[in-house]
């Protein structure tokens, strides 16, 4: 009987073990809701390739806490209602950990509730919409879930509109934007940057998603005397606009949000992209971290090309942010990363930056002004620092 008896506790034994182990080895999901399809591709996929060498480089390091990192990827296809309803499915069916995608300002704006009530932390590398991270931070939220990694649009607009204002001297400017979320509270960024350099716009345009045709728009700009034009819009309709002021035979810079370094703007505007400016936090440079960031994409993905440097390198730096907080947290339990968040011991040399207590309880942006962004232009097709464009520039003539 007592042979029997320890047989049954040395079962146990093993039973419980092997309980503990499988649940050591449990992964940890993240979620990565982002366009895979549609207009705002480029930013997506990009931003998706990013967040996967990260997870495959932290699971090949050990994972966190003893434990993978799994993606949970869905494809919102930038569309508000989409994304809600992937939040829900994210949070309540998968059960994710945290959340670590979205490129839309209108896609996170509709969603983010959903991860701020189930107390998932979310880390976004894309959304710029100025009020993104601002939305919890009331009075009615004692704790905010909500932080970010991008470029907000009040510091982007203070960029452009600097650029036209105080670099070109130009004080008639045209500003365009499109009817997205994104569009129109960039829209209402720039304008307050430029008034407060004393300009007031002579022409504001708008149009839809999807349209073809941007003559009535060009035609009305250039009617006013705009010697500029300013844009908050995305890749294809960005480049109708270039392409009609070559046919209409008016050239004046354009100069507008990071969107304008998306590929399909490039690829569709073709030589009448040459020139077109705007904010980037990532541009390939000399840096040796950045250099074999690029080196790695090209070899994972089989080409000589990101489609969306910027929203690649954001993603590669979300996750490792947010690994960063589970590892000091010690769990994955939402409250406590999120306290975590606010709070990161360790510095963290990241591609956009070096992250050295990038949150705290009352800011979580970890891009607080400009000093991490430079200035880009389109030269050959290529996104490059408008220094370096400028030397190519001299070197030509």
């Amino acid at each position: 009987m007592l042979s029997k008896l320890k047989l049954c506790w040395a079962f146990a034994a093993v039973a419980a073990c092997v309980t503990i182990g499988a649940h050591a080895a449990e992964p940890i999901k993240l979620g990565v809701s982002g366009p895979f399809t549609g207009g705002s591709a480029p930013m997506g996929i990009s931003m998706r390739n990013g967040i996967k060498l990260a997870v495959d480089e932290i699971n090949a390091a050990g994972g966190v806490l003893g434990r993978p990192l799994v993606m949970v990827e869905r494809d919102d296809q930038a569309n508000n209602a989409r994304g809600l309803q992937i939040a829900q499915e994210l949070v309540y069916k998968e059960h994710v950990a945290a959340s670590v995608g979205i490129i839309s300002t209108g896609v996170i704006l509709a969603s983010q509730k959903v991860y701020q009530d189930a107390q998932i932390p979310m880390l976004t590398p894309g959304p710029s919409g100025t009020q993104v991270t601002k939305v919890f931070m009331t009075s009615a939220y004692p704790k905010s879930y909500v932080f970010r990694v991008s470029l907000v649009d009040r510091i982007q607009a203070g960029m452009i509109a600097n650029e036209a204002v105080n670099r070109e001297h130009l004080k008639k400017v045209a500003v365009f934007a499109d009817s997205s979320n994104y569009g129109q509270l960039g829209r209402e960024d720039l304008t307050a940057a430029l008034a407060k350099l004393g300009v007031t716009p002579v022409d504001v345009e708008k149009w839809n998603q999807g349209d073809v045709d941007m003559t009535s728009q060009v035609l009305r700009a250039k009617a006013a005397g705009a010697e500029a034009l300013l844009t908050y819009g995305e890749g294809p309709e960005l480049a109708q606009i270039a392409n009609e002021m070559v046919k209409l035979g008016w050239k004046v810079p354009m100069i507008g949000s990071w969107t304008l370094s998306m590929p399909n703007y490039i690829q569709l505007a073709g030589p009448n992209a040459e020139g077109t400016r705007f904010p980037q936090t990532f541009v390939a440079d000399g840096s040796p971290r950045r250099l074999a960031f690029i080196q790695k994409y090209r070899n994972a993905y089989h080409t000589d090309y990101i489609p969306g440097a910027v929203w690649a390198a954001q993603g590669y730096d979300v996750v490792y942010l947010m690994a960063a907080a589970m590892k000091q947290a010690g769990t994955t339990d939402g409250p406590k990363v999120r306290d975590a968040l606010e709070n990161l011991n360790e510095k963290y040399d990241g591609l956009i930056m070096t992250y050295d207590h990038p949150f705290s309880k009352t800011d979580h942006d970890a891009i607080r002004d400009g000093s991490v962004a430079v200035m880009a232009q389109i030269r050959g097709g290529r996104v490059v620092k408008m220094d370096d464009a400028q030397t190519q520039a001299q070197a030509a003539r």
